[in-house]
């Protein structure tokens, strides 16, 4: 297999490539915090669609994605290609929407302020930010496991490398630079992931064999009515919808395009080709399952299924295409983190006006960056030393299926109030608990009512669904019962361009 020094060798070269390209690109052109934070209409159809698909790309596309696909087979890899499609057609509506609205807006926090009020935007801020923060601590955790696994690097000097040049060029660059580095990463991932499955057909023996194999290890996972898998796959539907809604990410990069025609085209094209990356890197573990030693049983003391592709890797493939995986890994957490690392240092500073007093637009730059500094540094420890990553993945994406169609119905709706999105999300997240297994101990320890709740579901179907379900109905009651209220012209009135916040004060180039 690959040996240590030529896989860190590989690592620090792209590393370095890649920063070199956010430097150079973004010199000279950062000379506001606009131009940090949103590179307001400078992506073309090109650049925002190869954006859309780099940012939604991580390394768990090769750990939770063959999870799927070798604990659950067919009917869980097109649920979750579905999954992540949906989102991106939602946003094809919700951006221009969003943009003719609040025109000189940053983040979705701040529309939840002006929207619905206080409390409504703590509890907006607090999911957004532990959902984004556990998403880099997770990239971080999955690429340095990989390289650990595969060349036997430390996993603390991969965590620090990636974390470290990717805050170079996002520090420095912001935005523009994260969309230029992107547009390259997506260029790059998608030949990469097919040479990748390519190269494992060949390495098994062509897909006659495969297919034999996984027919004589399991063959329901090839029966799409697999009931088991449909039910995965659709819980994996509601989480990620939920939790693409509540991410910073895309509410950036809605207004970095052009205009509302490239928000619209670029959004519908990232559906389709996010749907299809998923559904390969999935069919990694459907292969796996049949022609690796792939333990699917949660309860075994053995259970390696979170690794399916990376148990095929070992077994199966050779050097030249072990490489070639290590260099997609790197691409996919550098194409995520650095989005996750302007997303929420652009959560907080669009903040900044209102809790600050008079904010020049140094200040306000020097907030940005030394929030992604400190966002970088703390990802960088909870990947090294926390456990329950997963855990806190899934907690996380139930908060957002619990807050997704609250926050956003009130871009359509006069009527849904401050206290009726709140209350809506509460009563989701309350249902979605109630099943939730992860944490099931916890919550049937509450007295009197822990004893009366049902059993947990551990296909997550009914947490996930009942979280994001119960959430947007109980959003259309809300607004029902309440008389049109709100006027839409006051997020534009509010929601104004930092440079104006800053008193409009003449560019200084870095």
């Amino acid at each position: 297999m690959v040996t240590t020094p030529v896989a860190l060798g590989l690592t620090v070269a792209t590393l370095v490539c890649f920063t070199a390209v956010g430097l150079w690109f973004s010199r000279g052109s950062v000379g506001s915090v606009e131009d940090l934070l949103t590179a307001r209409g400078t992506a073309g159809r090109g650049r925002m669609t190869a954006t859309l698909v780099a940012s939604v790309m991580g390394v768990w596309i090769l750990l939770s994605a063959p999870e799927a696909g070798a604990s659950f087979g067919i009917a869980a890899v097109v649920g979750y290609a579905i999954g992540e499609a949906v989102p991106m057609l939602a946003y094809a509506k919700i951006g221009p929407r969003l943009r003719a609205l609040v025109p000189d807006g940053h983040s979705l926090t701040e529309y939840a302020h002006a929207r619905y009020g206080s409390a409504m935007y703590a509890f907006v801020l607090l999911v957004s930010g532990l959902y984004m923060f556990v998403f880099v601590a997770a990239e971080l955790t999955g690429i340095a496991s990989a390289l650990s696994l595969v060349a036997g690097v430390p996993q603390w000097q991969t965590a620090v490398l990636v974390g470290g040049f990717v805050l170079l060029y996002t520090s420095y660059g912001g935005l523009r630079a994260s969309i230029l580095t992107d547009t390259v990463q997506a260029l790059l991932v998608l030949p990469l992931l097919v040479l990748a499955l390519g190269g494992a057909v060949w390495a098994l023996g062509g897909a006659g064999t495969i297919h034999a194999n996984v027919v004589a290890t399991n063959p329901s996972l090839l029966d799409p009515g697999y009931v088991p898998g449909l039910t995965f796959g659709l819980a994996l539907s509601f989480a990620i919808f939920g939790a693409e809604l509540i991410n910073q990410t895309w509410w950036q990069r809605i207004y970095a395009a052009e205009d509302d025609a490239t928000v619209g085209h670029s959004f519908k094209i990232a559906s389709l080709t996010n749907g299809a990356i998923i559904f390969l890197a999935a069919l990694f573990g459907l292969v796996a399952a049949g022609n690796a030693d792939v333990v699917t049983d949660v309860t075994s003391a053995g259970y390696n299924a979170d690794v399916a592709f990376f148990v095929l890797l070992e077994s199966a493939f050779p050097e030249w295409l072990v490489l070639a995986v290590v260099l997609l890994a790197l691409l996919l957490v550098m194409s995520s983190v650095d989005s996750l690392f302007n997303a929420l240092a652009s959560v907080v500073t669009a903040d900044l006006p209102r809790l600050l007093d008079d904010p020049d637009d140094r200040t306000l730059r020097l907030g940005a960056r030394l929030l992604t500094v400190g966002v970088a540094v703390g990802a960088v420890y909870v990947s090294l030393r926390a456990r329950s990553v997963l855990r806190l993945f899934f907690l996380a994406d139930l908060l957002g299926a619990a807050v997704a169609v609250p926050l956003v119905y009130g871009l359509f709706s006069e009527r849904l109030t401050g206290f009726g999105a709140l209350a809506s999300s509460l009563g989701g997240l309350a249902v979605g608990l109630t099943f939730f297994p992860d944490f099931s101990g916890l919550v049937r320890s509450i007295p009197v009512v822990g004893g009366l709740l049902p059993a947990p579901d551990p296909l997550y179907l009914l947490a996930f669904g009942g979280a994001a379900v119960v959430s947007s109905l109980l959003t259309v009651v809300a607004a029902r019962l309440s008389a049109p209220t709100f006027d839409h012209d006051q997020l534009g009135e509010e929601i104004r361009s930092l440079d104006d916040a800053a008193g409009e004060r003449p560019e200084v180039s870095d």
